[in-house]
């Protein structure tokens, strides 16, 4: 009797590796991964479930144990961005932080995939209330906040007045290089980010 209890132990432990592995993390960052290089490739409307498990290198069952739908994938995809966020700068002086934030937006959105995938799902959030909540949280409130941040720093600081606009901050350092970048495929002639940061700091009331 004792063998044949560590027989069934044995057995029931060598079975629960297949269980576990619905949802190993290795599998989800693949699908997670495949999924901007799929929306790169070919777009959200064009996407498809099959498409992003062959690119992850998974079955299709693989994908649908853990997301129902691409939307649903997507949702996830997008949120898990907003939850990740970027370090707020902490400078010491309002136009440094301003000047940091401009470079690591600017790499972010030179990068050939942010620019194809942005526009597409921007344009897809038309259609779907889902992913424009998403999206809003991923791409607006979760840098709102940073930029609140920066600002209230530098309200302390005496750099700027008490009345200082969080929400203008960020349209005056976001609009501009997406516009550039995203919207016209332009290049950023050199010294333009310090000249925007310098632009940015005075609107807001401070200076160099």
């Amino acid at each position: 009797m004792a063998k044949n209890g560590s027989d069934h132990a044995s057995a029931t432990a060598r079975r629960a590796p297949a269980g576990a592995a619905v949802l190993r993390e290795d599998k989800t960052a693949a699908i997670r991964a495949a999924v901007f290089a799929e929306l790169a490739a070919v777009g959200f409307a064009r996407m498809s479930i099959e498409g992003i498990a062959r690119r992850a290198g998974v079955g299709k069952t693989a994908v649908y144990r853990r997301w129902r739908s691409k939307l649903h994938l997507v949702l996830d995809v997008v949120s898990a961005l907003a939850a990740e966020g970027l370090p707020t700068p902490d400078t010491g002086t309002l136009r440094s932080d301003v000047r940091m934030l401009l470079e690591v937006a600017a790499r972010a959105l030179r990068h050939p995939m942010a620019s194809q995938i942005i526009p597409d799902l921007l344009a897809e959030a038309a259609r779907s209330p889902e992913l424009a909540d998403a999206l809003k949280a991923a791409l607006h409130d979760s840098q709102e906040g940073m930029a609140a941040a920066m600002v209230a720093r530098a309200v302390e600081r005496g750099e700027l007045p008490a009345d200082a606009d969080g929400r203008l901050a960020l349209d005056l350092m976001t609009g501009p290089l997406y516009w550039r970048l995203v919207v016209a495929r332009d290049t950023l002639p050199d010294g333009y980010l310090d000249e925007l940061a310098d632009a940015v700091t005075g609107a807001l009331g401070g200076g160099r």
